[in-house]
Order: C-alpha cells, then sequence, then structure tokens
C-alpha cells in the first residue's frame, strides 16, 4: 500500500498498529480517514500496551517489530503480523507528503532506533541494504559510562550546548585549510583529542556528550551516504525514536550525509512509520497472529 491509500478505508472502522522494539513501542490509531493519533510506551510494558489497544476496540490491528509475537499473546483480538520492513516503507510512504517533501523512490529510508537499519525504497518495494550497531542505545549506553546518566533528553539537552573540537580529533587539526580533503569541523578520530591532553583538566560534560552523538551520527550518515552513492541514489530520509526532540543529531547526519552530495531530509513523526504502516497493511499482508 502507497501513501495514495492513506486515506482510502470506507466506514468509521478503527484501526491500530503497534511497532514494538528494543526500547520503545510505538503505536498509531486511526478512525475511519481522520488523522492517526500517535503515542510511546515503554517496550517492556506489553500489558499496558495491550490494554490500550484493546480500549480502543479496534476493528483491525497490526503488529511489527521485535515484540509484535509476544503482544499478540495478550490480545484478545485476532491481529496481524506485519514484516517490519514492509510495514516502515508503508508508514513513509504515508508520512512523507505532510512533510512538504516528498521524494520519487528511490530513496533510502533510516531508521534510527536503539540501533539503526537503513532500507532502499524503491517501485519494487522495500528492503533492507545496511545497518549498523551504532544507534540511540549507544548514547545511552555511553551516557551511562561517560556521563554518569541514561537519560536521553538530558544527553541531547547537554549536547546543544558543547564544543565537539575539546573532544574529537578534528580534520582541521590534521590537515591545513588549503589540503582538507573533508570539511575541517568533521571528525577524525572520536574522542581522539582525549589522549593528547595535558594536565588533569576533564573535558566539559557537554562537550562529552556532543562527542557521543557526533559519534553516532557522523559514522552513521557516513554509512549512508557510501550506501546512497554506490547506489546511485540521492535522497537520504532519516527517522526513528532517536531523533525525536534531538535537533543536534538530526543536524549532524543532515550535514555529514550532504557532504557526499546526497539530499538529506528529517521526516517528522518519521519514529511511528513503522505503526502506521503496520495499521495501513494490517489484513492486507503478513501473517495473521493467532488469538491466544
Amino acid at each position: 500500500m502507497n501513501h495514495r491509500d492513506y486515506h482510502s478505508r470506507a466506514g468509521d472502522e478503527t484501526a491500530v498498529g503497534v511497532d514494538i522494539g528494543a526500547t520503545l513501542a510505538k503505536l498509531a490509531a486511526r478512525q475511519g480517514s481522520a488523522a492517526p493519533r500517535f503515542w510511546l510506551l515503554p517496550a517492556e510494558a506489553l500489558d499496558e500496551i495491550a490494554r490500550q489497544v484493546e480500549a480502543l476496540a479496534p476493528d483491525r490491528i497490526g503488529l511489527t517489530g521485535g515484540g509484535a509475537a509476544e503482544l499478540a499473546q495478550r490480545l484478545t483480538r485476532a491481529a496481524t503480523r506485519v514484516a517490519e520492513f514492509d510495514a516502515w516503507g508503508s508508514g513513509a510512504n504515508a508520512l512523507l507528503p505532510e512533510s512538504g517533501r516528498e521524494p520519487d523512490p528511490p530513496y533510502l529510508l533510516v531508521s534510527l532506533g536503539t540501533g539503526t537499519s537503513i532500507l532502499l525504497v524503491d517501485s519494487d518495494g522495500v528492503r533492507r541494504v545496511g545497518g549498523t550497531a551504532l544507534g540511540g542505545g549507544t548514547v545511552v549506553g555511553l551516557g551511562v559510562a561517560v556521563l554518569d546518566t541514561s537519560r536521553f533528553q538530558e544527553l541531547v539537552g547537554l549536547a546543544s550546548k558543547g564544543s565537539h573540537g575539546a573532544v574529537d580529533l578534528l580534520v582541521s587539526d590534521i590537515y591545513r585549510a588549503d589540503e582538507r580533503p573533508l570539511p575541517g569541523e568533521l571528525t577524525a578520530a572520536s574522542f581522539g583529542k582525549l589522549g593528547w591532553r595535558r594536565g588533569d583538566r576533564h573535558p566539559a560534560r557537554t562537550d562529552l556528550a556532543l562527542a557521543v552523538m557526533r559519534l553516532v551520527g557522523e559514522n552513521v550518515a557516513l554509512l549512508c551516504g557510501s550506501l546512497a552513492t554506490a547506489a546511485g541514489i540521492s535522497t537520504i530520509v532519516f527517522a526513528g525514536s532517536t531523533l525525536r526532540d534531538n535537533p543536534v543529531l538530526v543536524r549532524i547526519l543532515c550535514q555529514v550525509s550532504g557532504a557526499f552530495g546526497c539530499r538529506p531530509m528529517h521526516l517528522p513523526n518519521g519514529e511511528f512509520a513503522g505503526a502506521l504502516g503496520a495499521l495501513l497493511l494490517a489484513r492486507s499482508d503478513g501473517e495473521t497472529a493467532a488469538k491466544p
């Protein structure tokens, strides 16, 4: 199903889609042709997720993500299991027109959650072409190890005030201005400058937080740029829960992928692409989950 089918369901039926990742569960609900509603819950709160889904009395339920099978066993209503990448592609195609920037396929769709998956969306459908273990889980994990905090929004706030050049070894630290093969503010070695530090002064928390964010963002963008260049693709759509209320990381991703000559864009509400796609594809694609 593509975005042209977004409002094609007739009547006032209620449909629900749930995408359960490693950290967060993303829910989408829609009645008739009304605009969908979105919300987040912790992925481990399966009983609460099931309760909220049942309370909506949905006519159709689509489930995707790693926890879909376990959630299905907690529901009293039949649900459709939807392949995760199909759900992401369908949901992204539905959300893109509302972003005001609707790319023609092919494009790369990048799901930044706990880790990162890179999908190719073209006229033949959606398929995974790459990924990395770097993602929001890395940001939080390094936040604990380096800054003694696991609060994601605290890390985002700190990073927004930091200067990563106090922690990272930059391209500008290695090359003279007239010899640089890349923009000088890009990282040559993450955390590389700490080994050069003299004295006992510890870098500021804000600088460390930004270095963590850039470690994830620059490497994800480098991988995406390389894949896009190899495939002859110009547009990269970044989405996922790690980008929610995180302008620092969005800016890094766009800066680095843009250095490859790509056209990067951030998909608003993109963290709900999988849930919306599961809603749209329920009872049309995927395997129907058995009732408990």
